[in-house]
């Protein structure tokens, strides 16, 4: 059976995996060499500076689902190389900084552009290590925060696996699409709103390979009419994987908000987060400690279920701002899941009221970082 699988058709699925700490795809930081093909079945080794690399697994499941992403492709073989870093050409980062090669060919491919979102002033990235820390909470009850503070703002969840905007919003229609092709958000409290839970039902997983998923949220980002905005906030899913990666590497983010619980499973998670940002240049506004303290209904009694202190630690030992800390609170809970967030039903609360002095100061990060 005739294919269409080329060495070149390899490198151009290898170069839409970027390395964040390098800032580079692949193919262009040099890390793919030996490309061959037979048949249907593809080899490849893919060379860090280091064994050390903190994504190395991250990027070569990103780079086999990548080549698997090809049609007619049935078998890949990745070989795992490392090099010592005085042979890299280009310091820091996982990749080894020397040029691609290929069958003694050199090939050299641009830098990624992170071209702004037309309309869009500021982006903000809410972000966590793990799952199960209260990330979209936040992120709906910022996003309403800032608009209860008079600005236009929109609120994007790519959380492609498990989207919870729809039910945590109270909103779920067909989304429309205009002549030019681009999707039209819902609006919901002057919130437009924008997730891959609107276009399947509650109980429709979806199963997809990383270059699927990037393409999507590449979708999300360029083609939606967000209109006018101050703030979109982006409602990340947890750790590390393909859809941050294409996330930060397509827009230029006003900065990022981590969310952690006070546990030292989160926090580790968290401030792999924060590493995160920081080698691909994206300002860490702060942390918010979620579940911070829960004050018994009955007594006032206030008791730290999930420790404490560790969103304090983990801001002074990465001199970043904590933001802010949020208690495990009954009210807040039931209002995402009833699609009632605490931030429009009782915006007089000292739950919202918390939320409020959070996007107060995100705002103002983001200003002064303008301003200067």
């Amino acid at each position: 059976m005739t294919t269409n699988i080329t060495e070149d058709s390899v490198l151009v699925a290898l170069s839409e995996v970027i390395d964040p700490e390098l800032n580079k795809d692949l193919v262009s930081a040099g890390m793919i060499k030996d490309v061959t093909v037979d048949g249907n079945n593809v080899a490849f080794t893919l060379e860090f500076t280091s064994g050390g690399c903190p994504l190395k697994k991250e990027l070569e499941d990103a780079s086999r689902g990548a080549v698997a992403a090809i049609e007619y492709v049935e078998e890949i073989e990745i070989n795992v190389t490392a090099r010592s870093q005085e042979h890299s050409h280009e310091g820091g980062g996982c990749g080894s900084g020397g040029g691609h090669s290929h069958g003694g060919n050199d090939r050299s491919h641009g830098l990624p552009v992170k071209a702004p979102i037309e309309g869009i002033k500021h982006t903000i990235a809410v972000a966590s290590g793990k799952g199960g820390v209260g990330k979209s909470t936040v992120s709906v009850n910022l996003a309403l925060s800032l608009v209860r503070s008079g600005a236009t703002v929109g609120l994007l969840d790519i959380d492609i696996y498990g989207p919870s905007i729809p039910m945590m919003m109270g909103i779920s229609e067909d989304l429309e699409i205009t002549e030019e092709k681009k999707l039209v958000p819902l609006e919901k409290d002057g919130l437009k709103l924008m997730s891959v839970g609107f276009m399947i039902d509650d109980e429709t997983p979806l199963i997809w390979r990383g270059p699927m998923v990037m393409k999507l949220i590449e979708q999300f980002l360029r083609g939606v009419n967000w209109g006018e905005l101050d703030y979109l906030v982006i409602d990340m899913p947890p750790g590390t994987g393909d859809a941050q990666l294409t996330l930060v590497q397509n827009i230029p983010l006003s900065g990022a908000v981590i969310v952690t619980t006070p546990q030292d499973v989160a926090l580790i998670d968290a401030r792999r987060a924060i590493q995160m940002f920081s080698q691909v240049e994206v300002p860490v506004l702060g942390i918010v400690e979620n579940m911070s303290t829960f004050c018994c209904p009955h007594c006032n009694k206030t008791t730290d279920i999930f420790s404490s202190g560790g969103g304090k630690t983990t801001a002074d030992r990465y001199e970043v701002e904590l933001l802010g800390k949020l208690p495990l609170d009954l009210k807040i809970r039931e209002g995402g899941d009833a699609g009632r967030p605490i931030a429009t039903t009782e915006p007089d609360s000292k739950e919202a009221r918390a939320f409020m002095d959070i996007a107060q100061k995100v705002a103002g990060k983001i200003g002064s970082m303008t301003a200067g």
